[in-house]
């Protein structure tokens, strides 16, 4: 069983404690809260999504954020999450990759940019939460209208710490975060 080293069990660790800490952090949500905007600490309000939108969709990701060793630092590549429909991590409804593009199952597609000059890190240990602005929307479905994205509650997937050991090394670092993605209200 070569596939089985060290690396690799440090980061099914880290996965599994990504998912249970992820799975206590939202035990107590409930599907109707999946319609209202996430609260934000006051440190976040670059994040705030301007007035007049609404929440259309809010899915829950797990994945990695891949890295790549330049010689001298380590460079953001692109996410690679599954998207679901709830904290407990079931009803896979899409994934999240490079663009960044959000793919629901159905075939719709959204790929967004972040918003100049937002974002915010309540936890060090993880990845910025961000406001994103919609760049192209593809397919019909939920992705359709959105306008703007937040990533919010991430827990993981930093840069690694330490130099890699050769130019163009890559790491895949576990992470995990929610989405909530907006449209212009109706009306």
């Amino acid at each position: 069983m070569q596939f089985i080293n060290k690396k690799n069990i440090k980061q099914l660790v880290a996965i599994f404690g990504i998912v249970l800490s992820v799975m206590v952090f939202n035990s107590g949500a409930s599907a109707k809260d999946d319609s209202l905007a996430p609260e934000l600490p006051p440190e976040c309000a670059s994040i705030q999504v301007p007035a007049g939108q609404e929440v259309i969709f809010h899915a829950y990701a797990i994945g990695v954020q891949i890295y790549r060793w330049n010689g001298s630092a380590w460079t953001f590549v692109a996410p690679s999450a599954k998207l679901y429909a709830d904290s407990g991590f079931n009803g896979e409804v899409g994934i999240h990759y490079e663009g960044p593009t959000w793919q629901s199952n159905s075939g719709s597609k959204v790929i967004g940019a972040r918003v100049p000059n937002t974002g915010c890190s309540p936890d060090t240990t993880a990845v910025p939460w961000l406001l994103l602005q919609t760049v192209t929307t593809d397919g019909a479905g939920i992705f359709k209208k959105v306008t703007f994205i937040q990533r919010v509650k991430t827990a993981g997937g930093n840069a690694p710490s330490g130099g890699g050991t050769f130019n163009g090394e890559e790491r895949r670092v576990p992470y995990s975060a929610e989405y909530y993605f907006y449209r212009a209200q109706r009306g």
